[in-house]
This record gives structure tokens, C-alpha cells and sequence, in this order.
């Protein structure tokens, strides 16, 4: 009885993954309804008359012999203006403060609300694939263009005038070139496993910039790159990818809590609400999405939400938007999906993970990028991935793929966040492929020598490190004049230029103008130093003077809107050092006397 009225029947669960005996043949990825509660499940798997779903809500309380009930599409989101501003789960379903959990079944986003649109095609215009046909205002949110869905095209029959409607309604209807019509309305649904496609994938052309001179000025990042960013616990991820969502300059931010602890993601809910856009002075969540899946969701989402989160950053990239895309952390998902590999019975690989976690990540990763939109529009997707290896051990398998998929690695180290050094991004263990493509950024900025400034700084650290295990041996003291003159170059870089607290009122945020100041500044006091050292002058006596202090606390002291003051300070770097030169040849001269 049950089969003539489903399309198949539960014969084996194992927590969230069934097995089903199936009537008619089913779709590899094809959503299905499970149960009387008609849970969203997906198809992974088909063998003979079997077929193996992944159910993404709890599966308490099935059973054998209930139904399971085809789609006849896959897996997919409602994508429309209504996204911006919004908190949802790993299947875009909404989360408010009435809806403190999601009902088993619920379908998608809520289509209540209604939008001010504003058609930009007229009837008998000619539309194209992912075309914009209207723009929708919102006095909470960003302006934002109605698109097309990828596969339609055809010539416009009718559209509706300017005024408020809601996502659902119809407002343009396409004559197809297979004689169908479309309808079309604000929003349109897509699959969340398969890439919006676009008209062009484009190099990368410029930085997405943070405000952060340790990213900006050593490692940067690509408009529309990839980045990953690996840390044991308390090494600061969560606070970082928190500091780049405020401070960077992409339009949309998509925030997706992947598995993390649900004091930290109550945390993340509670906070960006109230955070104030630094760019505008109105609400940060105007221009941001989050998606929450915290640990003890059912672990099938917190797999599908990595893809709800980048389906949802791609429509808005296609919009001619800048995306920035925050994971975190990507090592939760694969988790999810080595335990989902485990209850399927499948040959493990290294550390437990299935064989194609390197694919998977490749999938993920490979959807960022600075493309040509079908709309004609230049748009990107940047993705910034957080990764928690077990013991900060970046040779586990996750840390090692997304390696392999990434142009940025931001390596976080534990001895640094121990010892209050944030952000604790260890530059010797960081590193950017980027570099030549955001080199004229930097340029046009006024700083045609920040590659080799770059390359020098990386040096110093480098250098350091190798004469601090040296010192372990011998002492500090027993180091030649110039080996010393390195550590002391080499601390002013970290304690003056790479140390930023993203809790100062001052310094949390430093731009372009103003980290090419601090560099300059570092540079000179380098150079004045190194000649004085050569004339005779100690370390020590150069250590000593009170311009070193203020070289340290210059990111606290010099606001944005003074930078002028950086002039100031330069006067007094070279007076400080003319005046020490003068003082050692008068001692000199005393003492020959």
C-alpha cells in the first residue's frame, strides 16, 4: 500500500543516511522527502533498485517502511533580494529570534516579503541567459538586479511597471525560443552542487583589501582568489575572518558558521547585528548573509551548507558584485563528510577521510573567481576557508589539500596568540601567490617599491629566526654588531608593523596610505640604522632612543585622519639619528683628548 503511494520505502537507516527500495528510478543528487514529516534528504548513491539518500535533518524517529518521496530535481536554493541581511541554516531556511529551530520539513525561505522593483526591459527586448531585467530597492540593504535564471532566453512579452511585489510574483513573462513562456519573478531557484555558469573567467586583477597590514602588505589576496587560513584552537580564526568581514572592501559578505561550536556561532549571531558598516555608518548586516550550522546539527547539512553558502555568493558575484565569502571552518566539513564516507561503508584513506575529499575541496575552492557575468557585468567571489587541523598540524590531510587549491595560506600560530601577538599569522609559515597580480595596486597607490619593501621585510624575519636559534646557543650578546642590528630591525617589523589588535579603536582598520607610511617609515629607520652601525654606533645606543618607542606605538598614535603626522615623525627619526652621531663623535673626540 505504502508503494503505490511512494516513490520508494526506507528498508535500512543508519543515523543520517537510508537506504530505500524504489518503485521508479531515481537521479544521482535528486532531493527526495523522507518520512511523514517529509524531511529533505538527497540521492548519493544508486545501486539496481536501491538508492542510498543523505538526509539532512534528524533522522529520529524513522523507521523501515515509511516513504520516501522523489523531487524530480536537485538539491537547490530560492535565491532573491530578500537574502541580504538574513540568518539561515545550512539549506537557506530561515533562523529568527521567534524560530529558535528550524521545523523538521520546513521548505525554503519565507516568501512574505515584498520589494520596491523597478523594471529595466521593455516588451520585445531581447533576453539573454542570466540578463538583469528590473533592479529591486531596499531602504535596508543595498541596491540589487533581478536576474534571469542562467538557463532562460528569449524575448520579453510582457513586464510589469515600477512598484512593491513580492519575491514570487510574476513580473516578466519570456516568449523561449521552444515556443514555451516563461514566467519569471524576483527570485529563482538553483542547484547548489553546479556552478552558476559565466561568460568569462578573468585573471585576477587587483587585492581584495582587508585592512590588515599583515595581508595587504605581505600576503595579499586576489579580488576573487582564495585563501585558507589554518590555525589550532585559540589561535584567533574566528575573530580574523570576523575582522575581514567588517573591514574589507567587498559588497556582499556571505558569513557561513560550518560546524563550529555553538557558543561561538551565538556569538557570531549576536555580534553582527550590531555591528556598524565602517564603509557607510549604517548596519553591517545591510550587505551580509549568514548561514549557521553549528556542530550538533545534523552532520548531512553541515556538508551541504559549504555549497548553499558559495551558490548563494555566486548570484550575487553575477549581480556585478564583489563577493567575499567567509568559511568557517572547512575542516568541520570535511568531517561531515568523512562520517557520512564511514556509515556508506566506503574504503577510507588517509586519517579516515574518503578518497575524494581532495575533489571535493577542489570543487568548493575552484567556484571563487573574477569573472565576465552572462549579464555583462565584471563580479567576483573570493573565498577565505578556515581550517582546524587536530594539534596545529598543517601536515594533516585537510591542511595539505586546500594547499593545493588555495593562492593564499595564512599559517596561525599558537606560540604568537599565546603571547598576545594578534594577528597571530605566522610569516614565515604564510605565504601569497598574488603578489604580481595586486603589485600594481600598490603602485597607483604611490608605493612603486612595495615588492621589494615586501621582500626586504620577509628577509629581516627570515633572518631572525635563524640568528634566535643561534642565540640559544651563544647569547644574544656574543652575536656580531650587525647579526644584533637584524633582531632589533627584525622586532620593530613585528612589534610596529605586523602587530594590529582588532580591538583598538585606532588601529583595528589601517589603509593603503597609511600602511605605505608605516613601511617607509620602518624602511628609513632600517637604513639610518645599518649606516650608523657602520660609523661605530652600538646597537645598544640605537636601541635606546626614544624614536624606537614611538616607531612601535606609531599604528596606535597616528589615526587615519592624521597621517600627516608620519612627516612629523620622519623629521624626527633623522634628527634623533644626526643627533646620536654628533654625540658619539664628540664622546670619540673626548676620549682622544
Amino acid at each position: 500500500m505504502v508503494l503505490a503511494m511512494s516513490d520508494a520505502i526506507i528498508d535500512w537507516v543508519s543515523g543520517p543516511v537510508l537506504r530505500a527500495a524504489t518503485q521508479k528510478p531515481f537521479h544521482l543528487n535528486e532531493s527526495v522527502r523522507v518520512g511523514g514529516q517529509e524531511l529533505l534528504g538527497e540521492v548519493i548513491r544508486i545501486n539496481g533498485s536501491a538508492a542510498i539518500i543523505q538526509v539532512f535533518e534528524d533522522t529520529t524517529g524513522l523507521r523501515p517502511g515509511d516513504p520516501v518521496t522523489a523531487t524530480g530535481s536537485q538539491l537547490s536554493v530560492k535565491l532573491g533580494p530578500g537574502l541580504l541581511g538574513n540568518i539561515y541554516d545550512g539549506l537557506l531556511r530561515p533562523l529568527n529570534a521567534r524560530d529558535r529551530f528550524v521545523k523538521p520539513g520546513i521548505r525554503h525561505k519565507e516568501t512574505g516579503s515584498s520589494f520596491n522593483f523597478r523594471p529595466s526591459v521593455k516588451v520585445g527586448d531581447k533576453l539573454a541567459c542570466g540578463a538583469i531585467f528590473g533592479t529591486v530597492h531596499r531602504a535596508d540593504a543595498l541596491v540589487q538586479r533581478c536576474l534571469t535564471p542562467p538557463d532562460c532566453v528569449g524575448t520579453v512579452i510582457s513586464i510589469e511597471p515600477a512598484g512593491v511585489y513580492t519575491e514570487d510574483e510574476v513580473l516578466c513573462r519570456v516568449d523561449c525560443r521552444d515556443s514555451d513562456v516563461s514566467e519569471i519573478s524576483m527570485s529563482h531557484s538553483w542547484p547548489v552542487r553546479q556552478p552558476r555558469p559565466v561568460l568569462q573567467r578573468r585573471p585576477i586583477n587587483g587585492p581584495l583589501f582587508t585592512g590588515q597590514r599583515i595581508l595587504d602588505s605581505l600576503f595579499p589576496i586576489g579580488c576573487g582568489g582564495r585563501a585558507a587560513m589554518p590555525g589550532g584552537f585559540g589561535t584567533g580564526k574566528t575573530i580574523l575572518q570576523e575582522t575581514l568581514a567588517k573591514w574589507c572592501d567587498a559588497d556582499v559578505i556571505i558569513y557561513v558558521g560550518c560546524g563550529e561550536r555553538g557558543n561561538e556561532m551565538a556569538g557570531v549571531l549576536h555580534e553582527f547585528p550590531l555591528l556598524e558598516d565602517p564603509h557607510t555608518g549604517r548596519p553591517l548586516m545591510e550587505r551580509t548573509v549568514i548561514i549557521a550550522n553549528t556542530s550538533n546539527m545534523p552532520v548531512a547539512a553541515r556538508e551541504a551548507s559549504i555549497y548553499t553558502a558559495v551558490t548563494v555568493g555566486e548570484y550575487f558575484r553575477d549581480q556585478g558584485l564583489r563577493v567575499a565569502l567567509m568559511a568557517d571552518s572547512t575542516s568541520r566539513w570535511a568531517e561531515a563528510l568523512r562520517e557520512i564516507s564511514g556509515r556508506l561503508g566506503e574504503l577510507p584513506g588517509e586519517a579516515g577521510y574518503p578518497a575524494y575529499l581532495s575533489s571535493r575541496q577542489a570543487d568548493f575552492y575552484e567556484r571563487a573567481g573574477h569573472v565576465f557575468t552572462l549579464a555583462g557585468k565584471e563580479g567576483s567571489l573570493t573565498i577565505i576557508g578556515a581550517v582546524s587541523p587536530p594539534s596545529a598540524d598543517f601536515s594533516e590531510p585537510v591542511t595539505t589539500h586546500t594547499k593545493r587549491f588555495v593562492h593564499c595560506f595564512w599559517g596561525l600560530d599558537a606560540s604568537r596568540a599565546q603571547a598576545r601577538f594578534y594577528p597571530a599569522i605566522h610569516p614565515l609559515q604564510s605565504y601569497s601567490r598574488d603578489v604580481k597580480s595586486v603589485a600594481h595596486f600598490w603602485s597607483q597607490t604611490g608605493h612603486p617599491t612595495w615588492e621589494s619593501q615586501r621582500q626586504r621585510f620577509l628577509a629581516l624575519l627570515e633572518e631572525q629566526a635563524r640568528l634566535e636559534r643561534m642565540a640559544r646557543i651563544i647569547g644574544k650578546d656574543s652575536l656580531p654588531p650587525r647579526q644584533q642590528h637584524v633582531l632589533m630591525c627584525a622586532e620593530l617589523i613585528n612589534e610596529g608593523f605586523l602587530r594590529q589588535s582588532a580591538f583598538s579603536q585606532i588601529d583595528r582598520y589601517c589603509s593603503a596610505e597609511r600602511q605605505i607610511a608605516m613601511m617607509q617609515m620602518i624602511t628609513r629607520f632600517i637604513e639610518l640604522s645599518q649606516n650608523a652601525i657602520d660609523t661605530g654606533i652600538s646597537n645598544e645606543a640605537i636601541s635606546s632612543l626614544p624614536i624606537v618607542r614611538r616607531l612601535m606605538r606609531m599604528g596606535e598614535e597616528i589615526s587615519e585622519d592624521s597621517l600627516e603626522k608620519f612627516k612629523d615623525l620622519r623629521i624626527e627619526l633623522d634628527a634623533a639619528f644626526n643627533k646620536l652621531r654628533r654625540e658619539t663623535k664628540q664622546e670619540a673626540a673626548g676620549n682622544e683628548g
